[in-house]
């Protein structure tokens, strides 16, 4: 499955990779790689085949679960066509409670004790999925776990979920990306230990033209 993913990101180009030209992410990080996995919403066939792929990670790993919950607001939609196939309640967290109306930080019926999944877009330190799952907790759901479509897999967001004492299913990841990003001449096969090697020490900008 994570080769699937990974092609089909890959094909409507919701991840770009460019280690000769690095993005900068809000953090300040550079970076050889950038996902928008909200291009999937655009992109039917790859989003059929990345709904499913969630619903299924649902079924298989948390049979008990009662309701999905995204994340505002990448993982909004995913949650609600997932919900939809497996015939489950969904709603979502906000970042922060509304200013007006009920003050709603939580989106959607939930009741006490429920058995919820986290649905996220992307994992990369792993910071807004945890500030869902504590909020959702503090409202008294039981947390089960996150299923996020695509994870950088870096030593940060591991030690934080870690941490959070919760576990997260990516349908997809960096290792398997670079490989099929290779196999089908998306990048050059150099390209592959400098992307590796940023994932594992970002702070370290060593990979930039081969430092």
């Amino acid at each position: 499955m994570k080769e699937l993913i990974a092609k089909h990101l890959l094909s409507i180009g919701a991840v770009f990779l460019r280690p000769d030209e690095p993005f900068t992410w809000a953090s300040g990080i550079k970076s050889p790689i950038y996902c928008d996995n909200r291009l999937i919403l655009s992109a039917p066939a790859t989003r059929t085949v990345v709904e499913q792929a969630i619903a299924d990670t649902v079924k298989k790993y948390y049979p008990q679960a009662e309701a999905l919950m995204g994340t505002s607001t990448a993982g909004i939609a995913h949650a609600a066509i997932a919900a939809t196939i497996l015939g489950l309640p969904m709603g979502y967290v906000r970042g922060e409670a509304k200013s007006h109306g009920r003050n709603n930080r939580i989106e959607g019926r939930l009741e006490k004790g429920a058995k919820v999944v986290v649905i996220e877009d992307l994992i990369s330190t792993g910071g807004s999925a945890i500030e869902v799952v504590e909020a959702l907790r503090e409202a008294g759901a039981e947390v089960l776990g996150i299923v996020s479509i695509f994870t950088y897999g870096m030593k940060k967001g591991l030690e934080r979920l870690a941490a959070a004492k919760v576990e997260n299913h990516s349908l997809s990841d960096l290792d398997a990306l670079v490989e099929v990003a290779v196999s089908e001449n998306y990048i050059a096969p150099q390209w592959k230990e400098r992307i590796l090697r940023f994932r594992d020490n970002p702070s370290d900008e060593s990979w930039i033209d081969n430092k």
